[in-house]
Order: structure tokens, then sequence, then C-alpha cells
């Protein structure tokens, strides 16, 4: 029995990690509709029945398939220029799990160096840094990206340029309240007496011990990102017609909300599912990675 104990071995760090994250019903679901998107996303040039920007002038605003007038042609319908609906779905999924990636990228790793930069080099630099994240934070985010697209140009590359402004205040707080925990500690200190120099203490010793947290963030961000983009979309600011863009398909369709639901309705479905799936998925890593909250 001795001998037996002493050959078991701990599981590994990702073993224990989806140990206590499959414990969240609602965590696992949101990982799984995130995979069906993505492959959705990447195979949306085979999946898709019709070119997104193909007009076909003999189905304008067609109903469902499943509906009195509808047809199998077009699954969920056209809109009101005979654009298969479906399609436009798929490839905007593709730009809007786009939209994400690069916004959380951005925004992500101009946090972690300004962030990095405050908890280390305290006094002035570290004031400057956080009062201008103050400043970003103290103005509303939607005014703040249409502000910052407005100037640069209505684009969806200005609009991910303007919410990765927006958010960059949450990623540069939380690596700095995270630096700042860290190098109180004996490790740090231990490495720096041993020669370790700046930028090793930085990027090599501190910075992993710091990322559980921003994993999270990410995640969440990913979401807002998406509803953002979306929202700027509907206000005309961020993807152009003919981009097939959830919230640029929302802002086309809404004047036919009472005679044409399906035009309004699967877009807006389609940003809700992808946004709950990212919030659960963080629900799920918030309590994975923070040891506080492990069961």
């Amino acid at each position: 029995m001795t001998e037996h104990a002493l050959t078991l071995t701990p599981p590994g760090p990702l073993r224990e990690f989806w140990s206590h994250f499959r414990q969240n019903a609602g965590a696992v679901a949101g990982l799984l509709v995130i995979t069906v998107l993505l492959v959705v996303a990447l195979g949306a040039p085979w999946l898709a029945p019709h070119p997104p920007a193909e007009q076909y002038r003999d189905a304008l605003l067609l109903p469902p398939a499943w509906l009195d007038g509808g047809n199998w042609r077009f699954p969920l319908g056209t809109d009101d220029i005979g654009r298969d609906l479906l399609s436009r779905l798929l490839f905007g999924a593709r730009v809007s799990l786009l939209i994400g990636c690069i916004v959380v990228t951005l925004s992500l790793a101009a946090g972690i160096l300004l962030g990095l930069l405050a908890g280390f080099f305290r006094g002035l630099i570290d004031t400057l840094i956080m009062r201008l994240m103050d400043i970003l934070l103290a103005l509303p985010s939607l005014l703040l990206a249409i502000a910052i697209v407005a100037v640069l140009g209505p684009s969806l590359n200005n609009a991910m340029i303007a919410i990765a402004v927006v958010v960059l205040p949450h990623y540069v707080r939380l690596t700095r309240a995270a630096v700042l925990s860290e190098i109180a500690k004996d490790y740090v200190m231990a490495s720096q007496v041993a020669g370790a120099g700046l930028l090793r203490q930085m990027f090599v010793n501190v910075l992993p011990n710091c990322l559980a947290p921003l994993i999270v963030q990410a995640t969440l961000g990913f979401s807002a990102a998406i509803l953002d983009a979306a929202a700027l979309g509907f206000l005309g600011l961020g993807a152009q017609p003919p981009t097939p863009e959830w919230g640029t398909m929302l802002a086309d369709a809404r004047q036919f909300i009472q005679r044409a639901w399906w035009v309004v309705t699967f877009p807006g479905l389609a940003i809700l599912i992808t946004v709950l799936a990212f919030n659960l998925m963080g629900d799920g890593l918030r309590d994975a990675l923070d040891p506080k909250l492990k069961r």
C-alpha cells in the first residue's frame, strides 16, 4: 500500500485546470459553442450555400424555408436585396471572431506593457500612465469609440483600433495590480539578489504569475469587443457594406422589422449566442484559474 502511494504523482496543471473547469456546466457549454463558431468561421467558404454578396433579384425578402413562400435554396431567407441570410451569417462569424482576436491582442499587449511599466517604475511614470487610464475610464466607452472612429474615418480597421483603445485601461489596471502583489514576494527579491536584470524580472519572473486574471479578462473582453463592433457597425461607423458583419446586417434590416422579422432576428441571435458563450467560458476560466474559487 505504501509503495503504491509513493508511485502516485499529482495531476499536471492542464489536467487539474480541466477538472475544475468542467465542473461548470455553463462554461463547458460556452466552450462547445465557441468551438462550433470557430469551425463555422474557418469553413464558411465551404459551408455557405451562396457567396455572401451575391444578389438574387427574384428572391427579395424571401422568408425562411419552413414558412409559406420560403425556398430551401435559402434556408434562413434573404434580405431586401436578395442576399442569402445564412451565407452572410456564416461569413459574419469570421468577421466577428477576427474583430475579437485583433482587439484583444492589441489591447492585451499594450495593457501588459503599460501595466508592467507602471508597476516596476513607481513615481512619475506610474502616475502619468494611471492618470491617462483614469481619463479614458471617465469617458463613456461607446462615446469614446465613436469619437475615435469619427476622427480616423468609418471602417472596420479603425473600429477595431477604437475598441482596443476603449478597453485598454482594464488590462493596464489589472496588470499593474498583479505586478504590485508579485514584486513584494520572496522569489522576486531572491532573483534580484542573484543578479537578474530588469527585463528578466518583468517578462520571465513576474509576468507569468500575472497571466491568470489577464486570461479571464481577455476572454470577457472578447465578447465586449464583438458587442462594441456590432454597435459601431449598427451606427454605420464599423464594417462598411457589403461586408457581412452582424451589426451592419442589423443596421441594414432595421426598416424591415415588422414585415420581415428574420432579417433582424437571426443576426441578433448570432450576436447574443456568441457573447453569451464567451461570458460563460470566462466565468469558468475565472473559477478554474483563481485558487480562492476552486471547489
